[in-house]
């Protein structure tokens, strides 16, 4: 038997038949638009559910990117404490060391201690999100004490 053969005789015998969409239905229902509207008791409620989870996705934006706004300041924190712990490291005074400081983080605090060789200094500042969050952040750094 042919393979046109085969073919025909699997579609005569109704289990192809069956199995295939009714394209003729679909086509007519998709010109007239009637298959992609909802039924009457569902009408709108794809809007219904995009007003519900745009506040949480908008909620959700906010908190990484304050998050992320968090860690900027961490990161410039840190590099203000490396930057103090040097200065002090140099011999230079503590004046010098809050003033890189409140450069870097504006409302850092610094403190500074000797141990042994090393020189070190820490920062403390707070960062806020909004008006209503405020997230203590503290970063310390040492150096050789070799300019006093």
């Amino acid at each position: 038997m042919s393979r046109a053969a085969r073919g025909r005789e699997q579609r005569s015998s109704g289990w192809l038949r069956i199995a295939r969409p009714p394209i003729r239905r679909l086509a007519a229902a998709a010109a007239s638009g009637s298959a992609f509207r909802p039924s009457g008791g569902e009408r709108g409620s794809a809007t219904a559910e995009l007003a519900a989870a745009v506040p949480a996705v908008l909620l959700l934006l906010a908190c990484c990117l304050s998050g992320v706004a968090i860690a900027g300041v961490q990161v410039r924190l840190q590099d203000a404490a490396a930057d103090a712990a040097r200065l002090l490291g140099r011999g230079e005074g503590d004046g010098a060391a809050a003033a890189v400081a409140a450069r870097a983080v504006p409302g850092a605090i610094v403190s500074s201690s000797v141990s042994g060789d090393l020189v070190c200094a820490s920062l403390r500042a707070d960062a806020s999100i909004g008006p209503w969050l405020s997230v203590p952040l503290s970063a310390s750094s040492c150096a050789l004490g070799g300019g006093r």
